[in-house]
């Protein structure tokens, strides 16, 4: 009896600490399928918004600023002013703008180097394009577009990027306060195979995240 009584008793004592590692494990393995969740659902929304292809009427073509080397474009960033040079020659917009600064020791800002490569290589008035040099990310290059939009009374914009950086882009520009739509290019390194494709949705869907969560709340 006494010996029943110890096995019962320690059989009790590990009660709590049971429930406590099944309540743990429960409320780990909710937050996980909660993540997981958000993820995925920001994936799709990250791919399927990358397949999208507004060109209706706007007031600027904004095209995000990738690297410049010695005022020339890298393959990413003309991927974008080719597409950029489409849409204005098809009478999307009347002007287009880039963006983007430049890094220490750089002639070049990001957005010079674009301007001087549409009117180089396009039939594109300098006057037509409009150089915001500053911007070394996406949220400071939304941030120095809308300040020079409402200067210029621009309301409307098609956003030029990557397929997979659309969505985070032009929600940047929507939040300024602007009416965005997307037209993203479909050359350049980041669509040339279903790995860099791949590659781009993990690192975008990561990236929206990261500015729904903090950045937007700075």
């Amino acid at each position: 009896d006494v010996y029943k009584r110890q096995v019962l008793r320690m059989a009790n004592a590990r009660r709590p600490v049971k429930r406590a590692v099944k309540y743990v494990f429960i409320t780990l393995l909710t937050i996980f399928l909660v993540a997981a969740g958000v993820f995925g659902v920001t994936a799709f929304q990250v791919w399927h918004f990358a397949r999208s292809d507004d060109r209706r009427p706007a007031d600027t073509i904004f095209v995000l600023g990738a690297a410049q080397y010695a005022g020339n474009p890298t393959n990413w960033f003309a991927s974008r002013l080719n597409h950029a040079a489409e849409l204005y020659e098809q009478g999307v917009a009347p002007t287009i703008v880039t963006v983007g600064g430049k890094a220490e020791g750089d002639l070049y800002t990001e957005a010079a180097a674009g301007k001087n490569y549409l009117v180089e290589n396009f039939d594109i008035p300098e006057s037509a394009v409009v150089p915001v040099e500053e911007g070394a990310d996406t949220l400071k290059s939304a941030e120095a577009f809308a300040q020079v939009a409402g200067e210029n009374g621009w309301r409307t914009s098609v956003v030029v990027t990557d397929p997979a950086h659309s969505l985070r882009a032009t929600r940047m520009v929507r939040d300024q306060g602007l009416e965005a739509w997307a037209s993203p290019t479909r050359q350049g390194p980041s669509v040339f195979t279903r790995k860099s494709q791949a590659n781009s949705i993990l690192h975008e869907t990561l990236g929206m995240l990261y500015y729904e969560v903090v950045e937007k709340w700075k």
